[in-house]
């Protein structure tokens, strides 16, 4: 199974329709499996959408409208693989978008749903944080179900809204589906990087969660962010702050950086994740 987490800073970035174009491509070439994608927008003034696109798509919260500009409408337009995908707003951003979390999925997605993880819970202020969360079906008979969570969180010294708490609460969401029989898979943005000790990065693997990178039969350096972006204004030194995570130790054939310029084009700010299982 191949998987594939990017933070896609969706409607943000210079050339952003040729880097839709290139990203679809990217997806399409490397037949991935499942895919995790943060920072998805959509305009929040566009017309409901319809239309053969909106037919593999499954609710993730009663009431969602999806509109027309929507950032998946646009990768899944350049897509010849039909992908099955779900969305959920978390907050809007610049007062003109809704943004949150996607995933895509080969296989038909059967169960859907989102939780709140931050404690703030207003929808104009960026630091409220969901996570989205699905349940794949076999579509073959080699295909196994399982779950498949997007998340993107606050930073560990967040005066307002630190990781810590924003994990403790993914963890009581997620309880449940761990004690399952079935594979649980956390994809996203954590903001926090791995090489700093006594942080985030630690607070995860303390709980079991098992980090495809480091478990990978063969793997890279793993830095997703090379230099100062939106939250890290003053970085100037490589960060692994992106992540493709299991409950439970899984076997790794590869964990590699995407979408990074030469392993793929560069398409956000951040470079992407890719591995397989």
């Amino acid at each position: 199974m191949k998987l594939l987490t990017l933070n896609a800073h969706s409607w943000h970035e210079e050339n952003q329709l040729e880097k839709i174009g290139q990203l679809a491509e990217f997806i399409e070439q490397r037949g991935f499996d499942a895919v995790a994608l943060q920072e998805i927008n959509q305009p929040m003034n566009g017309a409901p959408a319809s239309g053969p696109l909106m037919e593999r798509y499954t609710e993730g919260e009663e009431g969602v409208v999806i509109r027309e500009g929507h950032f998946v409408l646009a990768i899944l337009e350049h897509l010849t693989t039909p992908y099955y995908w779900t969305w959920i707003p978390a907050h809007a951003t610049f007062g003109r978008y809704d943004e949150g979390l996607a995933v895509l999925s080969r296989m038909p997605i059967t169960e859907a749903f989102c939780a709140r993880v931050s404690a703030l819970e207003e929808y104009d202020n960026h630091k409220t944080r969901r996570l989205l969360v699905v349940r794949t079906s076999a579509q073959e008979q080699a295909d196994r179900p399982f779950w498949l969570a997007s998340g993107h969180y606050g930073w560990w010294n967040d005066t307002i809204e630190p990781f810590r708490a924003q994990w403790d609460r993914t963890e009581e969401v997620l309880a449940e589906l761990r004690a399952g029989s079935e594979p649980l898979y956390l994809l996203g943005d954590l903001n926090n990087v791995a090489q700093i000790r006594g942080e985030g990065y630690d607070y995860v693997m303390e709980r079991g969660w098992c980090d495809l990178h480091t478990a990978a039969a063969e793997k890279d350096e793993g830095s997703t962010v090379l230099k100062a972006i939106a939250g890290w204004s003053d970085n100037e030194r490589p960060l692994r702050i992106d992540y493709i995570l299991s409950s439970a130790p899984v076997a790794v054939k590869k964990s590699e950086v995407v979408l990074d310029g030469r392993n793929g084009p560069v398409v956000s700010d951040h470079f992407g994740v890719a591995a397989e299982v």
